[in-house]
């Protein structure tokens, strides 16, 4: 094992607000929270986010992921102004880049596929009942 990769990695400080906000990795124990939080937006995420259409789709879930990632306050984070929720956004997924676009992105389109033909048989045998589908009412 590369002795550098055990040390614990150096926090990316990023100013925001004027406050000094010190970025590391996320932590195994913030795990259920963080993924909560980034399943809605999971599928607009890529390498090159565009951070203010996903605060315009998914408000709540981006606002949550940056309390989680940054390890503030929600309230603080309410508090920002648009300008500086992005920068602070581009900086966490800086960070966390390889969870986000080697992990949870391809795991969440995985399970998708994976759901897609049970969805199609479920979606066929309620609405399509001997070959004959039901006309609107």
């Amino acid at each position: 094992m590369d002795d550098f990769k055990t040390f614990p990695p150096m926090p990316q400080v990023v100013t925001v607000a004027g406050v000094s906000v010190e970025l590391t990795p996320i932590r195994l124990g913030e795990l259920p929270r963080l993924l909560a939080a980034v399943r809605p937006i999971a599928a607009d995420l890529s390498a090159e986010p565009d951070w203010l259409a996903l605060l315009g789709r998914h408000g709540e879930a981006v606002l949550d992921l940056l309390a989680i990632t940054t390890r503030r306050e929600r309230a603080w984070i309410n508090d920002l102004h648009l300008a500086d929720a992005v920068q602070l956004a581009a900086a966490v997924f800086e960070v966390n880049a390889d969870f986000f676009v080697a992990h949870v992105v391809p795991a969440i389109q995985g399970a998708a596929q994976r759901l897609a033909p049970t969805l199609r048989s479920l979606t066929n045998s309620a609405g399509n009942v001997g070959g004959i589908v039901p006309s609107p009412a």
